[in-house]
């Protein structure tokens, strides 16, 4: 046997060896005792009668043997029996840690697939199905980013006390990792039913929560798949609750949502974008298309707007639709890189006055070193800074105005230009304008389409007036056709409604004017 084997046995029956040392040496001394005594003491002088006395003695020994064992059965059936009920309360607490979430109690995910697998293999009865409710807080990231997630933590034990007692008797609710949510709910009575339960949750949130002197106005959205209606595998189920619950969460406020075939496909079609426009990205098949700005006294070209071009089989895809993917992704950040660089490179063969435009999307102000990205850029490029228009939509800057503002400093220093777009359409304010620095406005097309009606005349002079007033260059998107009614507006500057050119076919403009 080896040491460690020694070792561990010992350390489990260190106690009974302890107790069967002590009986042994008890005994040993006993005997000893009656030993000594008889041999050395009484030895020779007692008559023969008085020696069956010994046989007492020995019976003395066996009984004092056999207490002494009682004794050691007895601690022993006791050790055992606390082992034993030691090792039934940590199998108990190991059973509840491995199907409960450890710190709201609710079940966790492999109690929730456990109980989702027996309740498919459990069909409803007639006019009844079970009903998966996938749930997703709205405002909780806010929360542990401003408070912690000491905050976090009691939001959602407040959270899950009231998902409890919106859920009826018999309903499994379950959290599955962060701010999301699950609840089981068999046999309801179809749609209607669901939908009921889904209102009881989301009442449950109209109350703030609070945690200490703090106010949180928590809201939930709700994607609901039905059993078997919307399929008969877990997985399949749950999948399509997480559909439903991608369009609840794209309203930013509680809503409920039923899973839709036509969401699913649109999702799985979304998929299928998102793995092209990576394999686009790695290929570099995504490009600057040139669409150009105009002086309207003049004619002349002024700047070129950059806008990321991509074809798939031939086809141009739609820049809203692939821009939309690529902020959701993260793939913002170097699709706006590789335009710019690539814009700045074919922007060099212009004319030095000739200014190159670019938009900033929202999903790039999340970027707090935008501004340095976009200047490391120029000068690798050896592009100069006061050449570029950076352009950033109004409603973006309303969203996220100390977050732009942060972000895209450093460009207003070294002179790039900053030039607010959609202008009219959003809800900016004077002293939005003011603490940018602005130094451009761009009128939203939609006031440009309808130049020949009275009131979007009256519009454009009056936005026209507004930028004037400022001091802001003012110009207009959408021109097409006869620009004199912006010219008389008080609009020196104008983007033209025409297709997107190659930077080959930018430069052909110019060559063409200089002839």
């Amino acid at each position: 046997m080896k040491r460690s084997d020694i070792r561990q046995f010992y350390m489990r029956h260190r106690v009974s060896i302890h107790d069967l040392l002590i009986l042994i040496a008890a005994m040993l001394v006993v005997a000893y005792v009656a030993f000594e005594v008889d041999i050395f003491v009484t030895e020779g002088a007692v008559s023969a009668a008085e020696e069956t006395i010994e046989l007492d003695e020995a019976l003395m020994l066996g009984g004092l043997l056999a207490v002494g064992m009682l004794v050691f059965a007895v601690r022993r059936y006791i050790d055992q029996k606390r082992e034993t009920t030691r090792r039934i309360v940590a199998e108990r607490k190991a059973r509840e840690l491995a199907f409960q979430d450890p710190l709201t109690g609710l079940a966790n995910r492999r109690q929730f697939d456990d109980a989702l697998r027996v309740a498919a293999s459990s069909p409803p009865a007639a006019g009844q199905q079970h009903g998966i409710f996938l749930l997703d807080l709205n405002g909780f990231k806010k929360i542990n980013d401003s408070y912690g997630h000491g905050a976090g933590d009691e939001v959602l034990l407040i959270v899950a006390q009231r998902l409890l007692s919106a859920v009826r008797p018999g309903d499994l609710v379950a959290r599955l990792g962060g701010d999301e949510f699950v609840i089981l709910a068999p046999h309801l009575l179809g749609a209607e039913a669901a939908t009921t339960l889904a209102m009881r949750i989301v009442q449950a949130f109209a109350d703030p929560i609070a945690t200490g002197s703090i106010i949180h106005q928590i809201g939930t959205g709700i994607g609901i798949s039905l059993y078997p209606r919307d399929g008969e595998q877990p997985s399949e189920l749950v999948r399509k609750a997480d559909v439903a619950l991608y369009r609840a969460k794209g309203e930013q406020r509680s809503a409920i949502r039923f899973f839709e075939e036509e969401m699913d496909l649109l999702l799985k079609e979304r998929g299928r974008m998102e793995v092209a426009l990576r394999k686009a990205m790695a290929d570099g098949a995504i490009e600057p298309r040139f669409r150009p700005s105009f002086d309207l006294n003049t004619g002349e070209v002024t700047a070129f707007e950059a806008v990321p071009y991509w074809e798939m089989e031939e086809t141009e895809v739609p820049v809203e639709r692939f821009l939309a993917i690529a902020e959701e992704t993260g793939m913002i950040h170097a699709l706006f890189e590789s335009v710019l660089k690539r814009a700045c490179a074919g922007a060099r063969n212009w004319p030095p006055e000739t200014r190159l435009s670019i938009d900033i999307f929202p999903g790039q102000l999340r970027d707090a070193n935008l501004g340095q990205t976009i200047l490391s850029i120029l000068k690798t490029c050896n592009f100069d800074p006061h050449r570029l228009e950076v352009e950033i939509a109004e409603a973006t800057l309303v969203r996220d105005f100390e977050t732009a503002k942060q972000a895209l400093a450093p460009l207003r220093e070294t002179g790039v230009t900053m030039t607010l777009d959609h202008f009219g359409t959003g809800y900016s304010n004077l002293y939005h304008i003011q603490e940018f620095k602005l130094d451009k406005v761009k009128i939203d097309r939609r006031f440009t389409e309808n130049l020949n009606d009275d009131r979007s005349a009256r519009m454009m002079r009056a936005l026209a007036g507004l930028g004037h007033g400022l001091g802001l260059t003012v110009t207009a998107d959408g021109i097409e056709g006869d620009a004199s009614p912006l010219i008389s507006s008080g609009i020196e500057h104008g983007q033209a409604v025409t297709a997107l050119v190659t930077v080959d076919e930018a430069a052909m403009l110019f060559r063409k004017a200089s002839v």
